[in-house]
């Protein structure tokens, strides 16, 4: 028998900043093949994006493995929130069955790919540099996932192995942990889900819940970026408070102040792009596809990030809270001491007309 296999390898990164697509699927339109991403098998109104990624097709490369060179289909979405997902396709058509098993394994942890992303990581730049202000893409920090995708089961289909890219017997315990976020919704389809790749059995092409799955991917690279951005924000306040304690009062508060304007800033720029990141897609009607959404963001930890980025919001609004106090205090004892001055120069105007007399 004979099947076909899919492998797709994602990664995506941040690039900073927040992106007009609009604007630049105008300034791309005439240079590049572009598209806007859209879901195909559910209603128009099941899945909603407030502004879809576009979709930048790339010359293909070629990935070597075991002696071979391999064609790889490239595409990569750039998301209005500021990621861009690159991924990388292999297909075969006419694969013998368990030729999935052994693409797996040979392609175990994206093994060969390091030096292909950081091609399209710079290709991307020069696309994308001259439309986009500041663009950057820092190479080094990344969220990776793979998806392995068949059009019929098969016993020669492990899940545990593709999953796991490892050819051994696993205990009965490791089995029913990777399987545990198995979904159907047919009896002739599979998705298994977990924290690094993906396992999708269909006999038609499951194009929405491959994007669905890299939607939950974007989220989860955004809330670790904001994760580690707000962590380099939060050790720079505790420096700064730190040197401004050991300045004179009138500086200290000065310094505070300071601090204090950009901690407001901090927080209302991460507030408004998380609440973004949040809604960056909206699964309603469609039950299944829903489940496989929410299944994803468990897997991925989400509610753990988001968590983790709404803690430390929270502790610089402490902060902020904090340095507010003891500028008011402060403010208050210059008032006071003020008033103690003019009532001091009051009493000596009066001791001294009253010595004139």
């Amino acid at each position: 028998m004979r099947t076909t296999y899919a492998l797709r390898f994602y990664r995506i990164y941040d690039t900073g900043k927040e992106t007009d697509i609009s604007r630049l699927e105008e300034a791309l339109a005439s240079s590049h093949a572009i598209a806007r991403s859209t879901f195909t098998r559910v209603k128009p109104k099941s899945i909603s994006m407030d502004d879809p990624p576009l979709l930048i097709r790339l010359p293909p490369v070629m990935v070597h493995a075991d002696g071979d060179m391999t064609p790889l289909t490239v595409i990569a979405r750039v998301y209005d929130i500021g990621a861009v997902s690159i991924c990388f396709i292999l297909e075969d058509m006419e694969a013998p069955a368990g030729a999935l098993r052994y693409a797996a394994l040979r392609y175990a942890g994206q093994e060969g790919f390091e030096p292909l992303f950081n091609e399209t990581v710079a290709r991307i730049r020069e696309i994308l540099s001259p439309l986009v202000e500041d663009f950057f893409i820092d190479p080094g920090f990344f969220e990776d996932y793979t998806v392995y995708i068949a059009d019929r089961n098969d016993p020669n289909l492990d899940p545990v192995v593709i999953l796991l890219g490892e050819d051994r017997k696993f205990s009965a315990q490791t089995r029913e942990e990777i399987l545990k976020n198995s979904l159907s919704y047919s009896a002739d389809d599979l998705s298994i889900l977990s924290w690094d790749a993906t396992l999708l059995i269909s006999g038609e092409p499951p194009g929405d819940i491959i994007e669905l799955i890299e939607f939950a991917n974007v989220q989860a690279l955004e809330f670790r970026y904001y994760d580690r951005f707000l962590t380099r924000q939060m050790e720079r306040m505790y420096d700064d408070i730190e040197n401004a304690d050991r300045k004179s009062s009138f500086r200290r508060l000065r310094q505070y102040r300071m601090i204090m304007s950009r901690l407001m800033e901090t927080q209302a720029e991460i507030s408004d792009i998380i609440e973004k990141v949040d809604n960056l897609i909206k699964v309603t009607e469609d039950i299944y596809y829903a489940r496989v959404y929410a299944a994803a963001l468990h897997v991925l930890r989400i509610s753990q990030w988001r968590d983790g980025v709404n803690r430390k919001i929270g502790m610089i609004r402490q902060n902020y809270q904090m340095l507010s106090d003891e500028v008011n205090i402060q403010h208050s004892n210059f008032l006071e001491i003020v008033i103690i001055l003019l009532i001091a120069f009051e009493i000596v105007i009066f001791i001294w007309q009253e010595t004139r007399i």
